[in-house]
Order: structure tokens, then C-alpha cells, then sequence
């Protein structure tokens, strides 16, 4: 075992995919960060961090949570713009209090 310092982070992360992610570290028995880790750390080294039998597994995860993003869109996200406190109603609803 080799002993590192870990830090808590703040992290903002497409909905869906974190689903995927916390369903497959379900699957792997792990930590979301161990999974995050061991993700990079393959990808640091231009490894696959996945064997067939995980790709399927995430394949199925990605189904079921709605996940249809790929590595092409990597780069082409934007956030969606969020509901502020106190916004008025859409039209022909009253807001509730």
C-alpha cells in the first residue's frame, strides 16, 4: 500500500455522468475518488483503465442513468442556466411560499 495525502475538492460534474461514475464504484466496490484516481492515473500513463467486462458493465450504467455523452463532446459542454431564488413564475403559475 502506498500512503498519499488526500484533499476534499469541489468538484462540478455533468449529472448523468456522475451517476454513471457512482454506480460503477458501486460495481468495483470503491470510493468515487479511488475510482476518479485509478481513472486518471491509467490515463496519465495512456492506459485503459477498463477491461471489456467494466466497459459493459458502464455500458449498462449509461442506459439506465441516461447517460448519452462521449469523448467528442469532452470539450463542447456549456452549464446549463440555473433557476434563481425568488425568479418569477413561468407564466399562468403562481409561486408558492
Amino acid at each position: 500500500m502506498i500512503e498519499v495525502n488526500r484533499v476534499q475538492t469541489g468538484v462540478r460534474i455533468e449529472a448523468s455522468l456522475l451517476k454513471v461514475l457512482k454506480g460503477l464504484a458501486e460495481y468495483k466496490n470503491l470510493g468515487l475518488g479511488d475510482l476518479l484516481e485509478g481513472i486518471c492515473l491509467h490515463a496519465f500513463e495512456g492506459k485503459l483503465p477498463f477491461s471489456q467486462e467494466t466497459l459493459q458493465q458502464i455500458s449498462r450504467l449509461k442506459q439506465i442513468y441516461g447517460l448519452s455523452l462521449g469523448a467528442a463532446d469532452s470539450h463542447q459542454l456549456t452549464e446549463a442556466p440555473t433557476k434563481k431564488a425568488g425568479a418569477a413564475a413561468p407564466a399562468g403559475r403562481a409561486r408558492r411560499r
